[in-house]
């Protein structure tokens, strides 16, 4: 099927963004991402153009939601003020990101494992995890597997956990599969919370901080006003913005500012010293 994407919309900085860590680049020139049972092949064909490998309806109702495709990215780039130098370079540079709108729970246990890790690494235990306890997919061009449920999750233990490469997370990732399956933590009820207050309900997972709790309601809830600070978003406040904060004049935007930020400093390498 043929779709066409007015908006900026770049799928391979999606991919290289750090929010998602199951996209994929493949040998054909096609993009593949993975949420829940659905798998999505795309490739763009010509200025504004992409075919996709699904149905109209799936499109509508599960992969356009995913890429935020209702929100204009373009204009929130064009709002940003020129005397914003630095950030008006990096969006610049990351335009075509968009914030990805992924499953809670996939998203909670990817940044629990993202702690003190190389993209790559994550990767690998992102795949490792899958292969071992998700359930097969099948399309016309491989297998693949579905990140595992809480439930599918339930019997592993912590050396299980050890042997996908979890390392001290480990035991964090036991506590969130816990707490999800006694209903302490309801991944769907906290939805409707405000942002202060999903983070906080985050939180209560063990190993669980404020940039993990932030990274999870931005790319899983949506919530563009919430800005993950992490090193590299440090050395950036630090070194363009003399320590103070520069999300809070962005709103509701704050999050997509932080991608454009995450982005740069990936692509030029900033040291994070």
């Amino acid at each position: 099927m043929e779709i066409h994407i007015p908006d900026l919309f770049d799928l391979q900085k999606i991919t290289d963004s750090g929010q998602c860590f199951r996209a994929a680049l493949l040998p054909n020139g096609a993009h593949r991402f993975i949420t829940g049972k659905q798998v999505l092949y795309i490739q763009k064909t010509a200025p504004e153009t992409y075919w996709v490998s699904c149905d109209p309806d799936t499109w509508m109702h599960i992969w356009r939601p995913y890429f935020d495709l209702d929100r204009n990215y373009r204009d929130i780039g064009n709002a940003i003020p020129a005397k914003d130098t630095f950030l008006a370079q990096a969006a610049q540079v990351g335009a075509g990101i968009r914030i990805l709108r992924q499953d809670p729970w996939e998203t909670l246990v990817t940044f629990i494992v993202s702690q003190r890790k190389s993209i790559p690494a994550i990767r690998a235990v992102v795949e490792l995890l899958s292969q071992r306890y998700g359930s097969e997919i099948r399309t016309p061009e491989e297998t693949l597997y579905t990140f595992p449920t809480a439930l599918q999750l339930k019997d592993v233990c912590l050396e299980d956990y050890l042997a996908c490469k979890a390392g001290y997370r480990a035991s964090y990732l036991c506590d969130a599969v816990n707490q999800v399956l006694s209903g302490t933590l309801d991944l769907t009820g906290i939805a409707a919370l405000p942002d202060s207050e999903l983070i906080a309900a985050l939180e209560r997972v063990r190993g669980v901080g404020i940039k993990v709790a932030s990274c999870v309601a931005l790319f899983a809830y949506g919530r563009t006003a919430c800005a993950p600070v992490d090193t590299w978003i440090q050395k950036i406040i630090r070194q363009a913005y003399h320590g103070q904060d520069p999300f809070a004049r962005y709103g509701s935007a704050a999050g997509i500012m932080q991608q454009y930020f995450f982005y740069y400093a990936q692509t030029h390498k900033l040291e994070t010293a």
